[in-house]
């Protein structure tokens, strides 16, 4: 792991700005995107918007209240999957060690590489040179000598930056930088910290070894090498990727329901989407996980092991139901999410029983309509009419260009 050139690349106001090149009227704008105009959260927001203080995560009355004129955009993932699909195309163009860690960040070992493109600055110029042209985006770069430094130096120059830092400013940079300015290090943890009298990462690098364990476990060692700039974790590409655990999908409604009438539909809905997922990849799980947020913000989940692994929708939908069934529902659901987790990777086989094997035609032939022409272009007759609400408008960060992550989105 010595020697290692590593590079990350973070899409700057990705979402929006992909809106702002899709319209130029936008382009100069305060512009939040949003996963539904009344329900969800602030997505992205444009810089413009942000000079006012809008943030991610923000609810759409904080922002509205901070500028009266934001304009709201709902998200388009179809266009947001496609864009990053192309962006990642372009990476693999300068290595093939490419670590997509969310749909617009990504690491880059480009150590084998340096030979034929003379430099990791050249690189990264080039990259930053082929999104502008092709999207009208821009992205911030930072190289490094490994992935948390690389991490680190994309952040320190937004927007359309490149920051390099070399083995010999590490110590210096590190010395007085705020611990939660780490990839890794989240709010618990540094809270934890600061508890401690750990406020930088260059105290974090000089704590005694033995405190942080006695804290945090094994992770201890983990957080001073952190502190020190040390990280020999390999960027690993999409093939040599642990295999995934589990397959689920959560929409937030629109409007709060109470009757389960409504949440049984939203209920086959979702299970629809993870078999799907599950039996494109070859999967089938044992254990189904139902997640409730209520209009409060509570939120809980419970989970039941099944008999036998499954991935058709049937199967899942009945285990999440039982779920439900088992619970009493408390106040208004806000969002509701299933999952299916104990997988295994399976060949299909032709069930033995003539009505068993009706069951999956039928399936296979769904799968084969949807997958051509979109989601629920087939679809059980309870759903018919609830075009509307066809899942979550919100990408998750685990999304990745290809694989079991790839949610198909319309």
């Amino acid at each position: 792991m010595a020697d290692r050139t590593v590079m990350h690349i973070d899409m700057n106001s990705f979402f929006a700005s992909v809106e702002q090149a899709a319209n130029p009227h936008l382009k100069g704008k305060p512009l939040v995107v949003t996963g539904s105009r009344q329900r969800t959260v602030i997505l992205t927001a444009s810089y413009e918007a942000r000079a006012f203080g809008i943030k991610t995560g923000m609810l759409l009355h904080e922002a509205k209240r901070l500028c009266p004129g934001v304009i709201l955009v709902p998200a388009d993932n179809r266009k947001y999957t496609y864009t990053s699909t192309r962006i990642m195309e372009i990476m693999l163009d300068y290595t093939p060690l490419v670590e997509v860690f969310s749909i617009d960040e990504a690491w880059l070992d480009v150590t084998g590489s340096l030979a034929l493109f003379g430099s990791a600055e050249n690189i990264a110029y080039t990259i930053k040179s082929r999104i502008k042209h092709r999207f009208d985006i821009t992205c911030s770069i930072g190289i490094a000598p490994n992935k948390l430094l690389a991490k680190l130096a994309s952040e320190m120059k937004k927007p359309d930056g490149l920051t390099i830092i070399i083995p010999a400013e590490v110590s210096r940079i590190l010395e007085r930088m705020p611990i939660g300015e780490l990839c890794g290090i989240g709010r618990k943890t540094a809270r934890h910290l600061l508890l401690m009298g750990i406020r930088t990462c260059g105290e974090l690098g000089r704590c005694d070894e033995e405190r942080l364990v006695r804290k945090f476990g094994i992770i201890g060692t983990r957080l001073k090498q952190m502190g020190k700039g040390v990280d020999v974790s390999p960027v690993i590409p999409a093939e040599d990727a642990d295999e995934v655990k589990s397959v689920g999908h959560s929409m937030t409604l629109k409007r709060d329901i109470t009757g389960r009438h409504d949440i049984v539909r939203y209920l086959l809905q979702l299970s629809e989407r993870v078999g799907r997922r599950a039996r494109r990849y070859g999967v089938a799980g044992k254990t189904v996980h139902l997640t409730i947020r209520y209009a409060d913000f509570t939120t809980f989940g419970r989970q039941a092991t099944l008999p036998m692994h499954v991935n058709k929708s049937g199967d899942i939908y009945r285990g999440v139901l039982a779920i439900l069934d088992s619970l009493d529902i408390e106040q208004p659901i806000r969002l509701l999410g299933v999952r299916i987790t104990n997988l295994c990777y399976q060949r299909e086989q032709l069930p033995l029983f003539e009505d068993e094997r009706k069951r999956a035609f039928v399936v296979s032939a769904m799968d084969v309509v949807n997958d051509r022409f979109g989601d629920f272009t087939v679809t059980f007759g309870s759903l018919l009419g609830n075009n509307d609400e066809k899942g979550s408008h919100v990408i998750s960060p685990a999304w990745q260009p290809e694989g079991i992550r790839n949610v198909q989105v319309m």
